[in-house]
């Protein structure tokens, strides 16, 4: 079997943090969010993966990953430019794929408890198509399934104003050439100006041809918007962080509580404070003075300085100096926040990259 990971979009949810790059290479409980991805695909057995680039940075993709030979995954790169819709993306992995069945993986989405027994499930049902579902408080958002009174799959439906149901798609799907892309080859843009999905799946069932479905068990996550990646990240450092790991340098007279990971190259100096479940990136430095609270994770390079921060995700090389009491926020990759004045009872940002905030 083989993956297709859909690495496109504008991430426009996410804006300003992915006017510069990927919203997919955002850092989350130490990972990339499509690293994650590509490691559940290798772990249900999905070596042989191409990944869909869109036009926001695409080279930065393939600079992290390269041939994907260090996560134990081969992968081949699929231009598809300006983002025309899933339908678009999965089309042109046709040739890719061949005649071999495959997963298509949202890059921006994360499963608890991953996806190796719905691949299992599909390649030993026959099934032409299989799907994912979760139940969600709102399934305005999503695309979102339909049954009938037996409990049968009879339609999709994307972002509808009165959902059929509350189950909606998590961004995993299965399929069976030729026939996804014969139903793709006949649609029309919907109203977004987009290649759904949703329609083609439509297609193959009404032709009657077999889709399965299976409701996920554990959380799902699509991490497009802010609250949604700083969700994912108290998800994942709950489950995926069982214990403190200290790779890095802890000096004399700093503190590192619970479940903290410090990597490679990462320094918490002395007179710092690190309380779990947290993530210390490589080469990051945590300076005296500052308080790392639960749930924070800080990507590669980063340098915390007099400050305190709680449930917040940094990115990349960015400062934090002097910057107060800073909770619930991201930082983007390099951006810098510093104050000269006194300790503010605390403060929320969304911060893109390279960005410069003077308290």
């Amino acid at each position: 079997m083989r993956g297709v990971l859909l690495h496109g979009g504008l991430g426009t949810r996410l804006r300003p943090l992915t006017h510069t790059g990927p919203k997919q290479l955002i850092r989350v409980a130490g990972k990339p969010v499509s690293q994650w991805v590509l490691e559940d695909l290798r772990d249900a057995g999905v070596r042989e993966i191409g990944v869909v680039l869109g036009t926001v940075s695409p080279l930065r993709v393939v600079e992290y990953y390269g041939d994907g030979s260090w996560l134990g995954v081969e992968l081949t790169y699929i231009y598809q430019g300006y983002p025309y819709g899933l339908a678009h993306a999965v089309y042109l992995a046709r040739d890719f794929v061949g005649d071999e069945p495959f997963v298509v993986y949202l890059g921006d989405n994360i499963l608890a408890g991953g996806i190796r027994e719905y691949v299992e499930r599909f390649l030993e049902s026959g099934a032409d198509a299989m799907v994912l579902l979760a139940e969600v408080e709102d399934p305005r958002r999503f695309g979102v399934a339909k049954f009938d009174e037996g409990g049968r799959l009879v339609g999709l439906v994307e972002k509808p104003r009165v959902p059929p149901s509350n189950y909606a798609l998590v961004g995993v799907y299965m399929f069976r050439p030729p026939h996804i892309f014969r139903a793709i080859e006949g649609l029309r843009p919907s109203w977004r100006g987009e290649l759904e999905i949703t329609d083609a799946i439509q297609r193959l069932i009404d032709w009657g041809l077999r889709v399965d479905y299976a409701v996920v068990e554990g959380w799902w996550k699509d991490t497009g918007t802010p609250g949604d990646i700083l969700e994912a990240n108290r998800l994942l450092l709950d489950e995926k962080i069982p214990g403190a790991r200290l790779e890095g340098v802890v000096e004399p007279g700093a503190r590192v509580e619970g479940r903290v990971v410090v990597e490679e190259g990462a320094r918490v100096e002395s007179g710092a404070v690190v309380r779990g479940p947290a993530y210390i990136g490589r080469g990051s430095r945590v300076g005296p003075g500052t308080y790392v609270g639960p749930y924070t994770s800080l990507g590669w390079n980063t340098v915390l300085e007099n400050v305190e921060i709680e449930n917040s995700v940094v990115m990349d090389g960015a400062r934090l100096v002097n910057a107060g009491r800073v909770v619930d926020s991201l930082v983007g990759a390099e951006a810098e926040i510093a104050t000269s004045t006194g300790l503010p009872s605390g403060h929320r940002f969304i911060v893109g990259e390279k960005a410069r905030i003077r308290l």
